[in-house]
């Protein structure tokens, strides 16, 4: 390449020989000098676009150049192994410049650690989960460890973004930047998103300088090109997951095949389904253990004539080869979504990105078709952090004083500069002094024995993550550890009859020998026998947009993408069998034994933001329909303000929120119901003309 990439000679080198590619990808090559020059970054493509390498070549040359030592670049992901896989990939690329490379995770055993933490690598693949364990642990030295620390890439911005993991990293990261003693360069990596300068500038959130000089920000995204070939999407209509087996059985045979599932539950049936067809069939999701999941995504990427099926863990960038066919089961929530799966396929020369939606109900068809048809449109959701966390400015404050030991009450926000995360820390903060979670001496705060009560479990690992794992039994059959399993699909605790029906795990049936409750195990053998598992699942809020796009289709709009001839039959029958539920003039009211129903399309959030305004009256909202018992007069809703208006949560809820020990009961419940609101569909709605529908008979 002669130089001309911009990138150190070493790896143009590299790039050439080792790699073998021909050049740059159009994001890597546009990605080198912004990633050079030391500016925050956000880099876009799709799923397998090179993101990685957009944003290590760039840095490696300068680490090189610049001479930098010691931990120069931290590389966090949200996946443990998205994390295992980059490592090899990773390594590599520093042993080109005699660089070394570091993973460091919850499976990471304690002598790894110890040798990283005695010889720091210039590159760690971390978590910030094992960010947080590293702040707050005795055993790293922060200032030495941390202080050549020059730049943290993100990958997978948008899966941060859009939960309360991103606003926890964005809290460590300001402390590493504080230990450091310097401005650390932010590099985003993520899929198509619909806001990348808002989202942007979210991660730089909490640098130390004035809130009207964040530092310069560079966007820089895969340009689609018109040689690009169009996708080849198809709508299909099968009724069941058994006859998505046999459709997926029948069609594409000698190629290789990923198919998505909305459901561990799902994806399990549809692989034992698919075994039975005698199709070779691998799982990937999140409830089978580490060992399972490796075995699976090797087996797939070394093989052809195959299928592994999948829930969204396979939708970031784990690399399991090259791909011949994305087949998506019912419908993903999101055309974020959508796109990264699609983006699986068409890497190849010669190909082109495809995919097969098999919709096993009515509802889920409407899902697909909305979805679609929003695609078509050119939308793409934007990424928003979840409102007001102040759940984790308690963790944030809570976790400085482990890894400081003790610090002063004046000057707690020198740690965190301008990030919003810490804007009611004053408040949050105030509380925790006055419940003992924080105790002051001598002008210096530390941790409390209310702390040590709620969080103190395990040395504090309680309080390393921002998230609470669903608590699931291990399933072992001899010596093998298959996965975790709820105990919903188990028999209560001290029932001494076992189920008869076996579970499925890792798409194998297994008769259930013995549950140990006390070590929360499960013992089973396999049986050829079909079986049937279940995991804790809450309701899907789909958005506004996704549900107004299913109204249109149920109004005569159909998607631009080929239909099979199972899908023409059923749109016209989802069409028939909804026509009383919408209306081109406005919103569909009727009303039955049962009370008003409110036939809104507009998504679970606006339904309980809506039924909340009109006083919260009984009922129950779905996405589709909000149901009142008691409202009264609907022509109210035109008068209806929404400005101050948040949805109404059991105070048996704040539970759910991570960290709700440290808040007032009242501020955990108004967290929670924060997150819950949709003022502008909600006003959409009550500005509707209403139109009455034919009454229903329960």
């Amino acid at each position: 390449m002669g130089g001309v990439t911009g990138l150190d000679e070493a790896i143009e080198y590299h790039i050439v020989n080792s790699l073998g590619w021909p050049g740059l990808r159009p994001l890597q090559s546009a990605s080198v000098a912004p990633v050079r020059s030391g500016s925050d970054c956000v880099l876009i493509a799709p799923t397998a676009g090179g993101k990685t390498e957009a944003a290590l070549f760039p840095l490696l040359s300068e680490m090189v150049q610049g001479r930098w030592q010691g931990l120069s670049i931290i590389y966090v992901t949200p996946l443990r192994a998205l994390l295992n896989n980059l490592y090899p990939r990773v390594t590599k690329y520093g042993e080109w410049l005699g660089r070394r490379v570091g993973l460091w995770h919850g499976d990471i055993g304690d002598s790894a650690r110890r040798r990283i933490l005695a010889d720091p690598p210039d590159i760690l693949l971390t978590t910030p989960e094992s960010l947080e364990a590293m702040l707050v642990s005795q055993r790293v030295d922060h200032g030495s460890f941390f202080s050549g620390l020059r730049s943290i890439v993100v990958d997978e911005l948008h899966s941060f973004a859009a939960s309360d993991r991103g606003w926890h990293l964005l809290g460590v990261l300001a402390r590493l930047e504080r230990i450091a003693e310097r401005p650390i360069q932010r590099i985003g990596l993520s899929a198509t998103v619909g806001n990348p300068e808002e989202i942007g500038r979210w991660l730089q959130g909490g640098k130390p300088s004035s809130p009207t000089d964040v530092g310069e920000l560079r966007v820089v995204s895969e340009e689609n090109t018109a040689a690009v070939p169009e996708p080849e999407v198809l709508l299909d209509y099968v009724g069941s997951v058994g006859n998505a087996a046999k459709v997926i059985a029948a069609l594409h045979r000698g190629e290789k095949r990923l198919v998505f599932c909305e459901s561990r539950r799902v994806s399990e049936q549809l692989a034992f389904e698919l075994r039975a067809l005698g199709v070779e069939t691998f799982v990937s999701h999140s409830s089978l253990s580490a060992d399972e999941r490796r075995r699976s995504e090797q087996a797939f990427a070394e093989r052809q004539n195959t299928v592994i099926v999948a829930t969204s863990t396979l939708e970031l960038g784990i690399d399991i080869g090259d791909l011949d066919r994305v087949i998506q089961i019912d419908a993903p929530r999101t055309v974020a979504s959508f796109l990264q799966r699609l983006g699986r396929t068409g890497r190849r020369p010669g190909t082109r990105r495809n995919a097969l939606f098999l919709a096993t109900n009515n509802d889920a068809f409407l899902e697909a078709a909305g979805l679609l048809l929003l695609w078509r449109r050119g939308f793409i959701e934007p990424i928003t952090p979840p409102p007001h966390p102040r759940h984790l400015t308690a963790q944030q404050l809570l976790a400085l004083a482990l890894q400081e030991g003790a610090y002063a009450a004046s000057s707690w926000r020198e740690w965190w500069g301008n990030l919003e995360l810490m804007d009611e820390g004053e408040e949050v903060l105030a509380y925790l002094r006055d419940e003992k979670f924080l105790v002051e001496d001598g002008g210096l705060l530390m941790i409390g024995p209310a702390a040590e009560k709620a969080f103190g479990r395990r040395h504090f690992m309680d309080l390393l993550s921002s998230f609470d794992a669903e608590k699931e039994l291990r399933v072992i059959s001899g010596n093998k550890e298959l996965g975790f399993i709820s105990p919903l699909a188990l028999p209560r605790q001290g029932s001494e009859k076992l189920d008869a029906k076996p579970i499925l795990m890792n798409g194998r049936a297994w008769r259930v020998e013995q549950v140990n409750w006390d070590r929360f195990e499960v013992l089973v053998s396999p049986t050829p026998n079909k079986g049937d598992v279940r995991w804790q699942s809450d309701a899907i809020a789909l958005s506004f947009e996704m549900m107004r796009a299913q109204r249109d289709v149920l109004l005569g709009e159909t998607p631009d993408v080929p239909l099979s001839r199972r899908a023409i039959d059923r749109l016209s029958t989802v069409r028939e069998v909804r026509k009383g539920d919408v209306a081109r003039e406005g919103l569909v009211v009727q009303a039955d034994a049962n009370g008003m129903h409110l036939w809104t399309w507009a998504g679970l959030k606006a339904n309980e933001t809506l039924r909340t305004a009109l006083g919260g009256a009984e009922g129950q909202s779905f996405n589709d329909v909000l149901t009142l018992r008691g409202a009264g007069d609907m022509s109210q809703l035109e008068e209806l303000a929404f400005d101050d208006v948040v949805p109404r949560v059991p105070v048996e809820m704040a539970v759910n929120l991570k960290f709700s020990a440290a808040l007032p009961r009242a501020t955990a419940i108004k967290t929670l119901a924060e997150r819950f609101v949709d003022r502008t569909g909600a006003s959409t709605v009550a500005s509707e003309r209403h139109i009455t529908g034919i009454e229903r008979h329960s």
